[in-house]
């Protein structure tokens, strides 16, 4: 198992780089997400996945640890492979689909390209506990967007609503409707009280 790489960048492209660690060129597929990270530099430490097929060895490389694992938990879920899970990476940041994931929203992850809704519906079924556990213990993932639900909470609150119920009200609108923006939000989880 190759577990991280450290070298000179020699070509960078959106979908794979060629590394040079002392000598020896590594061709490792990255996402846009890590891209975007090694973009401006000339060489850097890459956390890697060695993954054997019958016809290749594949390399995939990820700018950090965090979504690395987001990649090992994705192509564990039965119908999703390396392609895919990069190409997820790809579309959302870690935090992006983890949240969509835990949160359940189907419809963001069938946004993905090449993602229907029985994988969406499978990822969610397969990875949602997973991801929620791995979310509470790491401060590298937000699990919800707390700016949205803390505005509608804030908002609850001032009109004199308890925050228990408050919080209930919101997580129980957002849930039915996960792209409402604050203002709906409020007016829908008010009238669920």
């Amino acid at each position: 198992m190759i577990s991280f790489l450290r070298g000179h960048f020699i070509e960078k492209t959106p979908t794979h780089v060629w590394l040079d660690v002392n000598g020896v060129g590594y061709e490792v597929h990255i996402s846009l997400n890590t891209y975007s990270k090694i973009q401006q530099k000339d060489e850097g430490l890459l956390y890697t996945i060695l993954l054997i097929r019958e016809d290749a060895h594949l390399l995939y490389g990820f700018g950090d640890l965090s979504e690395r694992d987001l990649f090992q938990q994705l192509i564990s879920v039965s119908g999703v492979g390396a392609s895919t899970a990069r190409v997820m990476l790809s579309y959302l940041k870690p935090e992006e689909l983890i949240q969509a994931i835990v949160q359940g929203n189907v419809r963001v992850l069938e946004s993905i390209k090449g993602i229907g809704k029985k994988t969406a519906e499978r990822l969610i079924l397969e990875l949602k506990d997973k991801l929620a556990k791995i979310a509470l213990n790491s401060n590298n993932f937000p699990l919800i967007n707390n700016s949205l639900q803390q505005d509608a909470l804030n908002a609850l609150t001032a009109l004199g609503i308890p925050k228990q119920a408050a919080s209930a009200a919101v997580e129980k609108t957002l849930k039915a409707n996960p792209e409402m923006g604050v203002e709906d939000l409020v007016k829908t989880a008010l009238r669920s009280l």
